[in-house]
This record gives structure tokens, C-alpha cells and sequence, in this order.
């Protein structure tokens, strides 16, 4: 069981609809199950809430006709939290999306997203947080692993995503390390070796997500991070599927969606 909690609509395609084709069928082809989309296009650093509005529409029609495969994450912006929240209610509350997806507009050490954070905790949605460690500097608004800790310990109930792990990696985990709720998850950043495997010693292999990042990234590369993994056949499975899922469950259960 393989189960992807970051991915995104590819450029190929005239239409969603085509896009979410195109994108299950390399899924099929590196066999995996399930993937969790968020983001339509183009990609937008600080988008108004009808950029927002359009791009989770543009997720809402990819999954349509295929939620046996594809899970939606709703897209909001800390800039402008009264229009997330009223995305929230939309997509998730009264729609079929089962999960939170923040970017780079302002830092989540911001207080402007705790409202965000308490309304997708209620929903019992998971909140996936892109951060990055950028030698050449991040960029505005852009959070680091240590945002994502900060946020963490605000909200020690929230089901929290540190988004690749802070790109770099051996940073990342030293500092998911200081909570106990933060979850991790794998894609985006380079295939390189020993990555899973500090994971699982540091943070324990429950506390790892599988993703790809794809189509910025490939499955084949962000796969073989964990298939590679020097760690332990449980582990692997752990990652790669079931920890996702028990994560999703009390969110599926709460919609009456099948896991």
C-alpha cells in the first residue's frame, strides 16, 4: 500500500480532468494507491482569495470522478485568514477534501493562522506546512522547520505536516525532534541516501509520511528514498502507506468516506 501525501496537478493536460488522467496513470505505472493533490496552477506565491478560490476548484474537478484514488487538500493563505476559513467550510466541512495545504505567503509562526490551524483541527483535517532551510536565503513569508515546531507547540493538537522535511533534511529533523506531535513527510527534496534512515532514528518510523512532490519531483526518485531505506520492512510499510492512513482515518470516518 502506497499512499502519497504531496502531489500536484501536471502541466500536461487542457483540463483538470486530463491532468488528474495523466497523473494516474504514473501512478499506476510506480503502483501507487492513493495521492493526496493540492494546488492547481500557476503557482503562486501570494494569491488573492479568488486565486484561491480557482485553484481549489481546479482540485475539486481533478478528484471528481476519482475519489477511490485521489484525496483534495484545500489551498489557504495566513494573508488572508477570513476567506481560508471560509474555504475551509467549503472544501472541507461541506465538500470532499480532507486536508490543509499551506505555502509560503506569511510564516506559520504568524498569528494570523491560528484560526486556520484551530478550524482545520476541529475539521480533523491534517495541515501539510511547506518549509525549506535555503542556504541562499528563504524566500518572503517562507517558513522553516523551526516556524513549523513553533506552530507545533501553539497547537499540540493539530495533525501537523512539516513540508520536506525543511528541504534540508539533516536540519529539518534535529529540529522536528524538539516536539513529540510533528509529523514529517519525504518529497521534494534530493533522493540522497540516509535520509529515512536518520528519520526513523531520530523521530521513529510512525512520525514519517511518504510524498513526492511530483510533478516538481518524480515518484520513481522520491520512492526510492524510502524503498531503499536502510530501515526495517515494517518501517517501510509505515511509511509508505499506513501512517497516512491513520492519519486520514478520523477525517474519512467523520465524512462517511472509505479509506
Amino acid at each position: 500500500m502506497i499512499w502519497d501525501v504531496h502531489a500536484h496537478l501536471p502541466a500536461e493536460g487542457r483540463t483538470p480532468e486530463e491532468q488528474m488522467t495523466i497523473l494516474l496513470r504514473f501512478m499506476d505505472r510506480m503502483g501507487i494507491d492513493r495521492v493526496c493533490v493540492m494546488m492547481g496552477t500557476p503557482f503562486l506565491t501570494d494569491p488573492t482569495p479568488e486565486q484561491l478560490r480557482k485553484q481549489n476548484d481546479q482540485v475539486l474537478a481533478a478528484i471528481s470522478h476519482h475519489h477511490d484514488r485521489a484525496f483534495g487538500f484545500v489551498y489557504v493563505s495566513t494573508h488572508y485568514p477570513d476567506a481560508s476559513l471560509r474555504e475551509l467550510e467549503r472544501c472541507v466541512k461541506d465538500g470532499p477534501m480532507v486536508g490543509v495545504k499551506l505555502w509560503v505567503a506569511k510564516r506559520c509562526s504568524a498569528a494570523e493562522i491560528d484560526p486556520i490551524i484551530a478550524k482545520a483541527t476541529e475539521l480533523k483535517a491534517p495541515i501539510l506546512q511547506h518549509s525549506w532551510f535555503k542556504a541562499n536565503g528563504n524566500l518572503p513569508g517562507e517558513s522553516t522547520p523551526l516556524d513549523v515546531v513553533d506552530l507545533a507547540k501553539r497547537h499540540p493538537k493539530a495533525p501537523l505536516i512539516c513540508g520536506h522535511t525543511g528541504g534540508d533534511w539533516e536540519l529539518g529533523i534535529r529540529a522536528i525532534r524538539s516536539t513529540s506531535t510533528l509529523i514529517c513527510e519525504t518529497g521534494g527534496f534530493d533522493p540522497t541516501a540516509g535520509c529515512v534512515e536518520m528519520a526513523v532514528r531520530e523521530l521513529g518510523a510512525d512520525r514519517i509520511l511518504f510524498g513526492s512532490d511530483v510533478p516538481g519531483r518524480s515518484f520513481a526518485s522520491q520512492l526510492a528514498k524510502v524503498q531503499g531505506a536502510d530501515i526495517p520492512a515494517d518501517a517501510k510499510k509505515k511509511i509508505l502507506g499506513e501512517n497516512l492512513k491513520r492519519m486520514l482515518d478520523p477525517i474519512l470516518k467523520a465524512k462517511g468516506m472509505k479509506p
